[in-house]
């Protein structure tokens, strides 16, 4: 995605078209690119989509914890200056979770939320598919697990995740995060979280499997669930023509 970030304070960003906001949250080892289809799509109908870079491996290790990125969510929604119920939150795997615990913790500032292979019920999710460090061939294969067509796993995705895997400070920051994930299970929250939700999970999905999307949709009060067929964890990145057009349908049947 060749568009220049926008520096605003503690916030760098992507901000692409006009219209009711959009803000996009990336996973651990996702990057701002992953959502091009996104960012491509929703600015030509109406949308503004927002991609803030989540400040991942950057905090003191105490903060590493999916309440910060809440908060720090929360903050650029401020920071931006929307009102309550002005924006839609939109997240894959830890972006997911943390959209799921920003709308439980200021549900008067989200509109509307989606999320696809998130975080947040299954303790699998975070840890098993972001491996300790090991070879370069072992990185591969997990990388090439997260989709349902491994050449979706290209060389830069896959030097990615190898570099930080074995970078010492982001590695022990990518092991917080994922303890902190675990820890901040939402089954018991889910059934009060009123907020409008939409759906859109991967049939092949290895590491949130299709039941995860079954649970979170019995127990949000207010949620449509799609289905998207030979598609692993990164729905978007996958089959991003099917995810727009789910989603879109979503966004104008609820009138967002």
């Amino acid at each position: 995605m060749k568009h220049e970030l926008k520096k605003d304070g503690k916030f760098s960003y992507l901000d692409l078209g006009e219209g009711t906001p959009i803000i996009i949250l990336h996973g651990l080892m996702g990057g701002l690119s992953n959502f091009e289809g996104v960012g491509s799509y929703f600015p030509e109908h109406g949308y503004k989509v927002l991609i803030p870079e989540l400040p991942v491996y950057t905090l003191p290790l105490i903060k590493t914890k999916v309440s910060t990125y809440a908060k720090y969510l929360k903050d650029f929604i401020d920071r931006l200056g929307y009102g309550d119920k002005e924006v839609i939150l939109l997240g894959n795997s830890l972006g997911g979770h943390i959209g799921l615990l920003c709308t439980k913790m200021f549900p008067e500032k989200v509109k509307a939320l989606v999320i696809t292979g998130s975080s947040g019920l299954y303790e699998s999710a975070m840890g098993e598919s972001y491996p300790k460090r090991g070879d370069y061939e072992y990185i591969k294969s997990k990388a090439e697990n997260v989709f349902y067509d491994p050449a979706i796993a290209t060389k830069e995705i896959v030097d990615e995740v190898y570099a930080t895997v074995n970078d010492r400070n982001k590695l022990i920051r990518t092991l917080a995060i994922a303890k902190s994930a675990i820890r901040h299970n939402m089954a018991k929250d889910l059934p009060n979280m009123k907020t409008p939700t939409c759906i859109i999970w991967g049939k092949n999905d290895n590491v949130t499997p299709p039941e995860v999307a079954d649970d979170f949709n019995r127990l949000l009060p207010d949620s449509d669930l799609y289905w998207i067929d030979k598609c692993g964890h990164a729905a978007m990145m996958e089959h991003p023509d099917e995810f727009n057009s789910l989603l879109h349908n979503w966004l104008q049947e609820r009138n967002f």
